[in-house]
């Protein structure tokens, strides 16, 4: 068989994911310490995986809703009202999705034609890119600098904005970067879309891990921002379930309708287990004022700190994260290059870090350490990473 004549050319051509790649050495090697994958080192809280456990006692082992279950769907809008302030209708504008993951692919495929163009902020997630050019369109990529915190700025939009131009991902808090929106940030991108017809994906997973008094702000919350806002959650970040695959996506009707016809024909619901797991973690952190959500980020600002004073004590210039659990520092001073530096660490000291590139060209010149694990691991990773800077300075 002449396989090449037969695949989809447009999937041969995406490159593999720069995170896996480093991840699956690092499987194999002894006394590594990994901090390359964005997975919460927590496991979910008992009463969640309880929760699942009793559906199935209960044989609740069908499928369900294509939007997700109806009880799941109204303690989301619970949810989104009484944290972000926006009012969705549990009956037509969530839907219950396979991850945040799936969300980003729906949307994309609920919006895009062929040729149109979609504005992706890098450094980003390093799903965006590939999902857009699945989707048929054509991923725009806007460079944001850690100067600017790393943010999306209006001027940057504006010149990037041409006729074919359909959408504008919007990841804050950021992967990689740990860069956030604040208010007015969101308030100045809004006075450049009011009057187009350009939607906005909003993938905000990271939003309950914002650090400080800084609360995250939703986009659909800014004045006439709603109507044009595909905002995206999920429950692996703040509620540790990962391996759940438990997502959300909050849309206008019109909107969510046409993705929940693309889910209808490809995932046809959510597992039922993770619907129920994912209506504990809602319901007993309303409960409970989401006291466990709050004592991750607690643990996760501790490790912050540590890192930051960790890399700045080896002379690593590195941007305060203010939200993810993720440090970006700048290794553009070793002479190295991003994936030179990640695989020498790799070699040299058992270090596993992401090169900035993975998640875009602006990225060259840093590299991603996740702060999702112990601190025992973060405080000898930090004293492997300076030994390897240490030994190549002037090399």
């Amino acid at each position: 068989m002449n396989y090449e004549g037969i695949v989809n050319r447009t999937v041969t051509q995406i490159p593999p994911s720069g995170i896996r790649k480093f991840f699956d050495i690092v499987s194999t090697m002894k006394d590594a310490i990994s901090l390359g994958v964005g997975e919460p080192d927590f496991v979910t809280p008992w009463n969640i995986c309880e929760s699942a456990i009793y559906s199935i006692e209960q044989g609740q082992t069908h499928y369900t809703s294509n939007w997700g279950t109806p009880e799941l769907r109204e303690e989301i809008s619970r949810y989104m009202d009484a944290r972000y302030g926006l009012a969705y209708n549990p009956k037509d504008e969530i839907i219950v999705t396979v991850g945040a993951s799936e969300g980003i692919d729906l949307a994309l495929r609920a919006l895009v034609e062929p040729g149109d163009e979609v504005l992706v902020p890098e450094p980003s997630y390093v799903s965006y890119m590939p999902c857009v050019r699945l989707a048929g369109g054509v991923a725009v990529g806007v460079p944001c600098r850690a100067e600017n915190g790393f943010r999306l700025t209006p001027e940057q939009v504006l010149a990037a904005i041409t006729p074919r131009t359909k959408a504008i991902i919007l990841p804050y808090p950021n992967n990689p970067t740990g860069g956030i929106m604040e208010r007015q940030d969101l308030e100045r991108l809004a006075d450049v879309l009011r009057g187009t017809n350009i939607m906005v994906i909003s993938d905000e997973i990271y939003a309950e891990l914002t650090y400080g008094d800084r609360r995250h702000v939703s986009f659909a919350a800014i004045e006439g921002m709603f109507e044009r806002t595909i905002t995206l959650n999920g429950f692996s970040k703040s509620f540790a379930m990962t391996g759940w695959r438990m997502g959300f996506a909050c849309a206008p009707a019109p909107v969510a309708k046409l993705m929940c016809k693309i889910h209808q024909f490809t995932m046809l619901c959510a597992p039922v287990q993770g619907q129920a797991a994912a209506l504990e973690a809602l319901r007993s952190g309303r409960e409970n004022g989401y006291a466990s959500v709050k004592a991750m980020r607690d643990t996760y600002d501790r490790r912050r700190r540590i890192m930051l004073d960790g890399f700045g004590r080896m002379g690593l210039d590195c941007f305060e994260p203010l939200g993810a659990f993720y440090v970006f520092p700048c290794i553009a001073s070793t002479g190295m290059t991003s994936d030179a530096f990640c695989e020498g660490l790799l070699r040299e000291q058992k270090v596993a870090a992401v090169p900035g590139t993975a998640f875009g060209a602006s990225g060259e010149g840093f590299i991603r350490c996740s702060y999702a694990t112990s601190t025992e691991k973060i405080i000898e990773a930090l004293r492997r990473i300076e030994c390897f800077v240490i030994a190549h300075k002037g090399a």
